[in-house]
């Protein structure tokens, strides 16, 4: 990225560039204040409304085109201020089109909270839920017809996001579930600690530089192939940022990548 502009389009590729008069971190800032005067967080809306709605007219976001907003509201999912929510359909142009997509907000006074409210017909494929303590995201979900005496019920069938369990739940479609916040997070890998106390479990951690030059050490060197892989590049030379998913009070390095040249 350079100033205002970034290359947008199939990774590798430098097929389009946005160009912004405003970074999304920004727009973001300006979204987020603007859900939280209006009382909408913890409130499901699309992205047209959010662009082209009654309630955004006059906001400087409104007509925002669709890239910006999405990148916008991904920064502040990374920050753990939105959930945004991919629409269900299969189809790759579906799938790109903003219309196509939910986002929720999370208030700016919620202090430690780990999860948010949700309405359970408002959950999507792709998005995130809470089964049975532990943060999952959705891989499939149905819907089944309404009966003479109750509610439709929404049958739900999600993975562990840090351990790939597979878990099922059913639940009325009106009633709330817990979504959890999700944070992701870069950082540049410093260092790993050596375990050499051969009947201790695990593999020690990561020593990790954020954004403010300090270090965080407190993220264990995953033990599975992703832990190997960190092990064997870092070992080979590469400079490496590491990938760090926290949510509910769980913190996992759950990939890497090789530090952008001229980075540092």
């Amino acid at each position: 990225m350079l100033g205002h502009a970034v290359w947008s389009g199939p990774k590798g590729t430098k097929e389009t560039c946005l160009v912004y008069w405003r970074k999304p971190d920004v727009w973001a800032n300006m979204i987020h204040q603007w859900a939280t005067d209006r009382g909408f967080c913890n409130t499901v809306l699309t992205l047209y409304e959010l662009a082209n709605g009654d309630d955004t007219v006059g906001q400087e976001f409104y007509n925002l085109d669709p890239a910006t907003l999405r990148r916008s509201l991904e920064v502040l999912q990374s920050q753990g201020r939105a959930q945004l929510f991919v629409g269900s359909s299969d189809d790759d142009t579906a799938m790109a089109d903003a219309n196509e997509h939910d986002v929720t907000f999370e208030s700016a006074d919620s202090g430690s909270a780990k999860t948010f409210p949700l309405q359970c017909s408002a959950l999507r494929k792709n998005g995130h839920v809470v089964i049975k303590g532990r943060p999952c995201k959705i891989i499939d979900m149905s819907t089944s017809k309404t009966g003479k005496h109750g509610h439709a019920k929404v049958n739900l069938v999600a993975t562990d996001i840090f351990t790939g369990r597979k878990y099922e739940d059913l639940s009325p479609s009106t009633h709330n579930m817990d979504v959890p916040i999700i944070q992701r997070m870069e950082y540049i890998l410093i260092d790993i600690e050596r375990n050499t106390n051969d009947e201790a479990k695990g593999r020690g951690f990561l020593s990790l530089m954020m954004e403010d030059g300090s270090m965080k050490e407190d993220v264990k060197v995953p033990d599975s192939e992703i832990g190997d892989k960190i092990i064997a590049d870092f070992e080979q030379g590469l400079e490496l940022m590491v990938t760090v998913v926290s949510a509910m009070g769980e913190e996992h390095a759950m990939s890497h990548k090789e530090t952008p040249k001229g980075s540092n």
